[in-house]
């Protein structure tokens, strides 16, 4: 058994993200009774497959919800983190289709649900976004381009904001990504764990050296294409921004380096083309300083091989969750071993002259 500080570094982070637990589901008819009482909200509660979260869809007469109760081992001040960011970008932003958070019956954000054992679940209820997700929306270089605004006008509105709880740490959190190396480990492909290697060795030697330097904020986190929908008869194209339950502070940079993961290798004779559209549209809105832009592809691959090895390692120990966890992973050690095949100083290169063309 490892008991390095490393390694409990990092089993510190899983347990904080949640990631180490089982997941266990709330009773529906629970949740029905609170949201009658706080909320006068009745209606067909629908579960939906999410990573952590008990969330449901509940149809009413006047219109739809989306329900989420946190799980048991979220710290309250996590959840309101959540929340505040939210309602920071409804104030401060309400042009941004950032979903809303509706209040109880009181004038609330929440509920705390007191379990039997002493722990808290905290259950919110959101307007519902109607709409396509982008992940299944194929968007075309234009499309990913709006998508890439509509994430640095959420950074820049999310500059001044502060909260108590925005230092949380998270293992989804790419500033943390040279502390996990205990996960390559149990992969059991050896092809797999050499990527892995390859990309921990990039990033131990072009952002571990930059961490304490780079331009920090509090960010979404998770800007991925399921979090995204969209609507394409739309001009805006973007017409839904949900899931703030990555929200926290860390380099601006990691924020675009998510949803540049997510594209990896969609297109695989030029695998950096979507990420790259991506981050030029990003770029009109909030540009990357000069000194930090070679550092976000390798933050993007980073986040991608982060996700395949949590994914790896949290589908054997939910296995519950180990279909929804490998479908939404399936893909990242070949997109990975894609994006690794281009120069990363050429991608660095399309990322500069994107920028140009934009100044």
């Amino acid at each position: 058994m490892n008991t390095s500080p490393a390694a409990n570094h990092a089993q510190r982070l899983l347990e904080e993200s949640g990631l180490t637990s089982s997941h266990e589901p709330i009773d529906v008819m629970l949740v029905s009774l609170f949201l009658q009482e706080h909320y006068r909200l009745t209606g067909r509660l629908g579960r939906l497959a999410t990573e952590k979260d008990d969330t449901f869809r509940l149809s009413t007469h006047s219109g739809d919800y989306l329900v989420k109760v946190s799980p048991p081992d979220e710290a309250e001040a996590v959840v309101a983190l959540q929340t505040a960011a939210m309602r920071h970008l409804e104030s401060t932003a309400p042009h941004l289709p950032v979903q809303r958070v509706k209040l109880t019956a009181d004038g609330d954000d929440n509920v705390t649900i007191r379990l039997n054992d002493g722990r808290t679940r905290v259950l919110r209820v959101f307007d519902f976004v109607e709409g396509q997700i982008l992940a299944e929306a194929n968007p075309d270089a234009e499309g990913l381009s709006k998508a890439g605004e509509m994430l640095g006008l959420i950074d820049v509105a999310l500059r001044p904001f502060r909260h108590p709880a925005d230092g949380r740490g998270l293992a989804w959190d790419i500033r943390h990504f040279h502390q996990l190396t205990e996960l390559v480990e149990p992969t059991p492909s050896r092809e797999h764990r050499q990527l892995a290697e390859r990309v921990f060795k990039l990033f131990g030697e072009n952002v571990v050296p930059r961490l304490s330097d780079l331009d920090t904020q509090v960010i979404h986190g998770d800007f991925s294409p399921y979090n995204i929908v969209v609507d394409p008869k739309s001009d805006h194209f973007i017409t839904g921004v949900i899931d703030f339950g990555d929200t926290m502070r860390s380099a601006v940079i990691f924020d675009p380096a998510v949803p540049m993961a997510n594209l990896l290798g969609r297109t695989p004779d030029q695998p950096w083309r979507d990420a790259c559209a991506f981050a030029a549209g990003y770029q009109r809105e909030r540009p990357i300083q000069e000194s930090e832009l070679p550092l976000l592809p390798v933050a993007a691959l980073a986040r991608l091989t982060l996700r395949a090895l949590i994914t790896n390692w949290r589908a054997e120990r939910a296995p519950e969750r180990r279909e929804y966890l490998l479908d939404h992973a399936k893909d990242d050690w070949i997109n990975v071993e894609r994006a690794l095949t281009v120069s990363l100083d050429e991608v660095v290169a399309h990322l500069r002259e994107a920028r140009r063309g934009h100044s």
